[in-house]
């Protein structure tokens, strides 16, 4: 601990950047204005974003989250998640005459375009990711044929190619990156030649969250994550708070679940949210621990974000002709 937690104030340090990245701020207002501009129900395939509490305020509102595309019904809307899905899934959407809304976070669909190069490039394809999350789901989705899963360093052994001088690499969005750079390090002793994407496939919201996190964990007793168990980018926050020196860090859905023991002992908590979160949770978090005496909060600031994406072009497109019939 540094001199500064030397002294008994009982404070919070709030990392920035955190919650809502401009994919989940895109994804969710497009359900927000698809409600607006059709009505409900509007079907949504999956979670919008992992986030329980976004997913109870949108079913409150109209929204109906289905598992898979044949639990809409024909020439329904459907919503696809930020997630994003494969090729597959926009065709069953079109046997059943489903009217479709594609919220893909533009940086999943990054991904999406480099796995379909590359497989047209007859390379094999290494994806780093976790197997049965949505997001790998539909990048593999895009290249079936040429596309194998990895979770880890202690999995490459396990890689079988065709030509160990025609392989390439992605990675899911919202991974540790340093993690990720451990997968690629062998990966790249195993075949000397491999293949990187263009540019980072893990999105700079990840990365900024994770940075903000480094900063301030080593000042940290506790750091507590606000964000959901299937939000695979709040789980990694807890792991790399506690890579960078906190002592204990806990996930938690909402303020409710915060358990008042965690704070014995504590001087400084730090607070963070994963990229799903709304602000709202981190600002009743914050009012439940003031009330245990932590009421002084430091910004912990480590990089500005100002990215915004516009709305699915389908969305767009209904809501001009929307407003072109207003001003006859």
């Amino acid at each position: 601990m540094s001199a500064t937690t030397a002294t008994n104030q009982r404070r919070v340090l709030l990392a920035n950047p955190r919650g809502y990245c401009a994919g989940v701020d895109r994804a969710v207002i497009t359900v927000e204005k698809a409600l607006e501009q059709y009505g409900a129900p509007i079907y949504v395939r999956k979670q919008i974003v992992h986030n329980t509490h976004v997913v109870r305020t949108l079913e409150e509102k109209g929204v109906v989250f289905v598992e898979e595309t044949e639990e809409v019904p024909e020439g329904a809307i459907v919503v696809f998640s930020a997630h994003g899905v494969s090729p597959a899934v926009h065709e069953q959407a079109g046997q059943r005459q489903l009217k479709t809304i594609d919220a893909t976070c533009p940086l999943v669909t990054k991904v999406h375009k480099e796995a379909q190069r590359f497989s047209k490039e007859d390379r094999d394809i290494v994806l780093i990711g976790h197997i049965g999350h949505e997001e790998v789901e539909g990048t593999s989705g895009q290249a079936p044929e040429h596309v194998q899963i990895v979770e880890s360093p202690e999995e490459v052994d396990k890689v079988q190619v065709r030509n160990p001088d025609n392989v390439s690499w992605l990675s899911q969005t919202t991974l540790s990156v340093d993690e990720t750079n451990q997968t690629v390090d062998a990966l790249r002793e195993r075949f000397p030649n491999l293949i990187d994407p263009p540019s980072d496939d893990i999105c700079y919201a990840t990365s900024n969250r994770q940075d903000s996190v480094k900063a301030m964990a080593p000042e940290c007793e506790l750091v507590i994550v606000v964000g959901s168990d299937n939000s695979s980018n709040s789980v990694r926050l807890v792991e790399v708070a506690l890579e960078a020196g906190a002592d204990a860090s806990y996930l938690i859905d909402n303020a409710t679940f915060m358990d008042e023991s965690w704070l014995e002992g504590v001087t400084t908590v730090g607070v963070t949210s994963g990229a799903s979160v709304p602000e709202i949770l981190v600002r009743e978090l914050l009012d439940k621990l003031s009330g245990f005496g932590y009421g002084s909060v430091t910004p912990v600031t480590t990089a500005e974000e100002n990215l915004t994406f516009s709305l699915p072009k389908e969305l767009r497109r209904d809501l001009r002709a929307e407003q072109a019939e207003a001003q006859r």
